[in-house]
């Protein structure tokens, strides 16, 4: 694709200058962005998949624990480089979810990743899972900067940003949640957030099991 060779190229540039020159620097950015912008696209995408009813479900019948457990395997390294404890709550067994484990995944990534950016040094996120009746609940709980009340009905609406500077820095694109509400609502569930500025936000989504 076009971004594909814009980055190839700006690597390529960056191989090629002085690592201190003020062109390694714009090469630098211009990858950094054009990574950004093919986030954007492919979110964009997946939005527009999901709105033409597009969207194609591989679903099978899932023990989420698993699926937890490797996400968080898979994020780790990035909570500790941030200086933040990333642990689990989780049962030995949970009921069976028919879903789709990659778009799962996904929700999953979205939510965690979400609360390692917005969580400063010295705190915690932590993943929990439990079972109710005819649901499976899993929630992604952070001590981070937490969303102002007066934000909280907007948070899953398309390129909404609580914090546009610090979001635009960490490189979102403001649909992350709009996808992760998108996915759980084709499976059948909901997502819920608790929050309170300073004192970290609660993300939880509910899916009916077997």
């Amino acid at each position: 694709t076009p971004l594909t060779s814009i980055k190839g190229f700006a690597v390529t540039l960056q191989d090629d200058l002085p690592p201190d020159s003020d062109a390694a620097r714009y090469a630098r950015v211009i990858e950094q962005e054009t990574d950004r912008l093919s986030r954007l696209v492919a979110d964009i995408m997946d939005l527009s998949k999901i709105d033409a009813r597009e969207i194609s479900l591989d679903l099978k019948a899932l023990d989420l624990t698993g699926l937890i457990s490797q996400v968080v395997e898979q994020l780790l390294p990035r909570a500790e480089s941030a200086g933040l404890k990333l642990g689990t709550e989780l049962p030995a067994a949970l009921p069976r979810v028919l879903c789709d484990p990659d778009r799962i995944q996904q929700v999953l990534l979205n939510l965690v990743d979400n609360a390692i950016k917005y969580t400063p040094a010295g705190g915690r996120v932590e993943v929990k899972a439990w079972a109710e009746e005819k649901r499976v609940c899993v929630s992604v709980r952070d001590t981070g900067v937490g969303i102002p009340a007066a934000d909280l009905p907007h948070i899953f609406e398309r390129f909404y940003r609580v914090d546009k500077a610090r979001s635009r820095a960490l490189g979102g694109t403001g649909l992350g949640l709009a996808i992760v509400q998108a996915i759980v609502a084709e499976h059948g569930g909901e997502v819920k957030v608790r929050s309170e500025p300073g004192a970290g936000s609660e993300f939880t989504i509910r899916l009916p099991h077997l």
